[in-house]
């Protein structure tokens, strides 16, 4: 009677761990970066969401009778400093309105946002410049650089 053997040669499993190890090495380098990237996508929904938030505001202050140099209004039970309709500052009244989350990854002040996690903080930020006349809107500079 013949016994078969069965199960693979060793030549065989070799060969499948070459080719895996072949595999690894190109596809690697696609992932290495993703939290990089993933910041950068952030940061550029932090700007969105600053310019929704915004809009938001300048629609109450309007409501209100409140687009001169200066003035305050409540946005969601949060008082909002606003020049020429748009909030004055980022903190605390652009905040106020926007839904950052986690707030522990994100650093803001009067005039940035930053994510706290980016390899440079300052070079992965939002920055606002307020209004500064009736006519002139505030303006959003988006640093990636850095994330």
């Amino acid at each position: 009677m013949k016994s078969h053997m069965r199960g693979f040669t060793l030549i065989e499993l070799i060969v499948v761990i070459v080719i895996l190890a072949i595999l690894a090495a190109t596809a690697l380098p696609k992932f290495v970066d993703v939290g990089g990237d993933a910041r950068k996508a952030v940061i550029q929904s932090v700007e969105g969401s600053m310019r929704s938030a915004n809009s938001i505001i300048y629609a109450k202050a309007a409501a209100a009778n409140k687009l001169g140099a200066s003035g305050a209004i409540s946005v969601n039970a949060a008082t909002v400093n606003v020049e020429f309709g748009f909030a004055a500052t980022v903190s605390p009244d652009l905040v106020a309105v926007m839904d950052l989350s986690p707030a522990a990854d994100f650093t803001q002040d009067g005039t940035s946002i930053q994510h706290a996690k980016a390899t440079t903080a300052a070079n992965c930020e939002v920055e606002y410049a307020k209004a500064t006349a009736a006519t002139t809107p505030p303006t959003y500079t988006t640093t990636l650089t850095g994330c």
